[in-house]
């Protein structure tokens, strides 16, 4: 539905009508030190951002203290879109219902590749080329595992066949596709953001070390002991019908904007959106984009990460993992690609004082963020986990500014437990 410029979903009179909290899960807030009534203003504001009609779906965990405060869903996981029809058949979301993870799928992907590491199977400072020889030409030759994960590959603008879907199944060709790309800048010199190429170099490189798919080694080492049904890369064909409908909304996305986005995602903005829904993004291996979780999964990945690599007494990482991949690697530098100051570590976005996805004085915080509000991250001293997943696509709305007041008020209800960090 569109109100003037701007693609919107229809919102009901009462929230309550399409609201979810999972039962027996959510502690009172007082058994780990936060105020009642500060969890009702986080909610609050998921309320409101619902309300801009800009996400069909959206979903909340957060986790403080290793307790669930919040889980918690608003809306339709599918026919509540801007172009559905407003009488047709409605399927409600609930904490139980996967979103596409899309770009903060890249911080598993790096999980991975540094647990490779900790196996002794490879090290993040070796070059590309010593796995993948077909990288040993000119200057791609000098490409290190850690610039791939530091996001200094000088490879971050996919040509538009490598966002062929019918390559996925394909990643001899897919490599080709990346081996035959020009570096933008030399390797290690520049920051710019890899919105699909690192996927796939680092997924071949897993590909090439242990014989298997990153999809084997993620379900082995990561998905199955910590008891996850979904946060995979792919799922089954039968599953398609669960996961959540991604829709385009917002404003729309116009020049010059929306010629740097396609150089960036190898298509248009809005094409992006319609293949994240294809059966071939969904069920297929990106190790970019293409894994579908709960908020509640992926939240309780961070909260593993969290505790140093344990979640539950299964061991995943050693701590020394954990500290390495969400070390700081870029100081506050200019992306090239985004266009804005980030700090990076080696797989994941760090947070800041001031500019910060996760809200303010967030410095020691680490996580990553989705196409386009999916947002999941752990901050070591307030003892915070948190996921968020939306089904709505905007670039840009004012409702954004809602979920960084969302992220603010969950940085005031948890207050810092451990200033400069949790020791792990």
């Amino acid at each position: 539905m569109s109100c003037g410029i701007v693609t919107r979903c229809r919102v009901p009179a009462s929230l309550a009508s399409v609201t979810t909290i999972r039962p027996n899960v959510e502690v009172p807030p007082r058994e780990v030190g936060v105020d009642p009534a500060a969890v009702d203003r986080i909610w609050e504001a998921a309320e409101e951002i619902y309300r801009s009609g800009i996400h069909p779906a959206l979903a909340l965990c957060v986790r403080h203290r290793g307790e669930v405060l919040l889980d918690r869903a608003l809306g339709h996981a599918r026919g509540n879109g801007p172009d559905d029809p407003p009488d047709g058949p409605k399927v409600l979301a609930t904490p139980e219902t996967p979103f596409g993870m899309m770009s903060a799928t890249k911080a598993v992907t790096a999980m991975i590749v540094h647990l490779l590491d900790e196996r002794n199977l490879l090290r993040i400072d070796d070059r590309v080329c010593e796995y993948i020889p077909e990288f040993g030409v000119e200057s791609k030759r000098w490409i290190t595992i850690r610039h791939v994960l530091a996001h200094r590959a000088g490879l971050p603008s996919p040509p538009p066949e490598a966002m062929d879907l019918d390559l996925v199944t394909d990643p001899d060709r897919v490599l080709e596709v990346l081996t035959a790309m020009p570096l933008s800048s030399r390797p290690g010199r520049q920051l710019a953001y890899h919105a699909i190429t690192g996927g796939f170099i680092l997924g071949e490189i897993v590909r090439r070390v242990t014989g298997g798919s990153i999809r084997s080694l993620h379900d082995d080492a990561i998905r199955r002991p910590l008891g996850l049904r979904w946060m995979r890369y792919g799922i089954d064909e039968e599953d398609l019908g669960q996961i959540a409908t991604n829709y385009f909304t917002g404003f729309p996305v116009l020049p010059p904007v929306s010629i740097i986005l396609r150089r960036t995602l190898g298509v248009g903005f809005e094409r992006a959106v319609e293949l994240s829904n294809d059966p071939r993004f969904l069920c297929g291996i990106l190790p970019a984009a293409s894994m579908v979780a709960t908020a509640d999964e992926l939240c309780r990945f961070y909260e593993m990460l969290l505790r140093g690599g344990e979640l539950g007494r299964v061991r995943v990482f050693d701590p020394r993992t954990v500290r390495r991949a969400t070390g700081e690697q870029s100081y506050l530098e200019f992306d090239f690609t985004l266009g804005f100051p980030l700090r990076y570590g080696a797989g994941f976005m760090l947070g800041g004082d001031y500019l910060s996805f996760y809200g303010p004085d967030t410095s020691h915080a680490f996580g990553h963020l989705g196409l386009t509000n999916v947002v999941a991250w752990a901050d070591p001293e307030r003892e915070v986990s948190c996921a968020f997943m939306t089904s709505g696509k905007p670039l840009f709305h004012p409702a954004v500014l809602w979920m960084w007041e969302m992220f603010r008020r969950i940085g005031v209800a948890c207050p810092k437990l451990h200033p400069g960090g949790l020791r792990r």
